[in-house]
C-alpha cells in the first residue's frame, strides 16, 4: 500500500486490511514522504503483520510498487491504496479463486464508490476482459491481486504514471489468465486530491499508448500512427479524405486480421469495433458535411452491417448535409 498526505482515510485503510477474514500475510506500507500527519497515523498501529518503509525522497507512485513488490515475500500481491476500504473477505475469496484456478494469474474486484450506491463491475472472464482492454480499463486497480512470480516478467512502467496499472494489465493479459470477481469487495474513494484528477490529461494520452499496443497485436511488425489512432478511436478530428481513408483501412485491416488470427473473442471485438466506425464517420461527417469520395470509401472498406448502423444511428446529420 503506497501512501502520500492521506492522513483523512489512512487509518480506514489500514483496519480494512487487518480486519481481514484471511489473516496471513504481511502488510507493506511505503510512505513516499508525505508532508501531513500520515506516518504517525500509520506507526501508531501495533501489528507484526505492518511493515513501514519511508522512504528517503519523493520518487512518486510507480516506484513505491515496483519497492514493494521487489522485497514481499509473499506468493501473491494484493494491491490497496491508503484512501480506499477493502471488505473483510476479499483476501479470502481472491485466494479462493487462485486455487480454484491454477491457471489464474490476476484476481480483480467490482466496487461500491464511497458515499453512494454506486456499484462498478468489469467483465470476469478472460476473453472478455481482453477485448475491453483494447478500447478501456477492465480492473479496478486497488481490488487487484497478482501471482508475484509474474512480477519476474513485467514491472509498473514509470513513464506511464499514472496510467501505470493500464500499461501493465495490457502485457499481463497475455501472459495467462486473468478474472475479476463480480462480488463487490472494495469500497472506493473518489475525491479531489487523487492523481487521476489532478493528471488526467497525461493518464489519458498514456492509457492510449497502452490501448494501442492491445491492437498492434492484431498487425504483427506494422506499426500504427498514435495520431492514426485517436482519429479511428479518440474522436480527434479528421479533415482530409486521405487521414478518412487510412483510418478507414486500419479498421478494415484489424477486423481482417483478427478474425483470421483470433487473438481477441471475435463477436465482443468486432461490435466494439462497430460502434468506433459508427462513431468516427459520424463525427466526419459532422465537421466537414456529405463526401462522395469518403462514402465511397466507406462502401469499399466497410461491411453491409456497418453502413447500415452509419445510416441508422447518422440519419439526423445526412438530412442536413446532403
Amino acid at each position: 500500500m503506497p501512501t502520500y498526505n492521506c492522513e483523512l482515510y489512512v487509518a480506514e485503510a489500514i483496519e480494512s486490511i487487518l480486519g481481514q477474514t484471511f489473516t496471513d500475510f504481511e502488510f507493506l506500507i511505503i510512505d513516499d514522504c508525505s508532508t501531513d500527519s500520515t506516518i504517525n497515523i500509520i506507526n501508531s498501529y501495533n501489528d507484526n503483520r505492518i511493515k513501514v518503509i519511508t522512504k528517503e525522497r519523493n520518487t512518486g507512485y510507480t516506484e513505491s510498487l515496483n519497492y514493494g513488490i521487489g522485497i514481499a515475500n509473499g506468493k501473491y500481491i494484493a494491491r490497496m491504496d491508503g484512501d480506499d476500504i477493502s471488505l473483510p473477505t476479499r483476501f479470502e475469496k481472491q485466494l479462493e479463486a487462485f486455487e480454484v484456478d491454477k491457471d489464474l494469474i490476476l484476481c480483480g474486484t467490482a466496487i461500491q464508490v464511497i458515499g453512494t450506491n454506486e456499484v462498478k463491475r468489469h467483465p470476469v472472464k478472460h476473453e472478455d476482459i481482453k477485448v475491453k482492454l483494447c478500447f478501456s480499463n477492465a480492473f479496478f486497480h486497488p481490488t487487484v491481486m497478482i501471482r508475484k512470480d509474474i512480477f519476474n516478467r513485467v514491472k509498473y512502467n514509470k513513464d506511464f504514471e499514472p496510467a501505470e496499472d493500464y500499461d501493465l494489465w495490457t502485457k499481463i493479459v497475455f501472459l495467462g489468465k486473468v478474472t475479476n470477481i463480480d462480488d463487490v469487495l472494495l469500497n472506493y474513494r473518489v475525491h479531489n486530491n487523487q492523481v487521476s484528477n489532478y493528471k488526467s490529461n497525461i493518464q489519458i494520452e498514456a492509457m492510449y499508448i497502452a490501448q494501442l499496443r492491445m491492437f498492434q497485436e492484431l498487425l504483427s511488425n506494422e506499426i500504427i500512427e498514435l495520431e492514426i489512432y485517436k482519429k479511428a478511436f479518440k474522436n480527434k478530428k479528421t479533415e482530409s479524405i486521405d487521414e478518412f481513408f487510412n483510418v478507414a483501412k486500419l479498421f478494415k485491416k484489424i477486423k481482417e486480421n483478427n478474425n483470421q488470427l483470433k487473438v481477441y473473442k471475435q463477436h465482443k471485438f468486432n461490435r466494439w469495433l462497430q460502434k468506433a466506425k459508427v462513431n468516427f464517420v459520424k463525427n466526419y461527417f459532422e465537421i466537414n458535411g456529405f463526401n462522395i469520395k469518403v462514402f465511397l470509401i466507406i462502401l469499399s472498406t466497410f461491411s453491409f452491417v456497418d453502413i447500415f448502423l452509419i445510416i441508422k444511428k447518422s440519419f439526423w446529420f445526412k438530412i442536413n448535409r446532403l
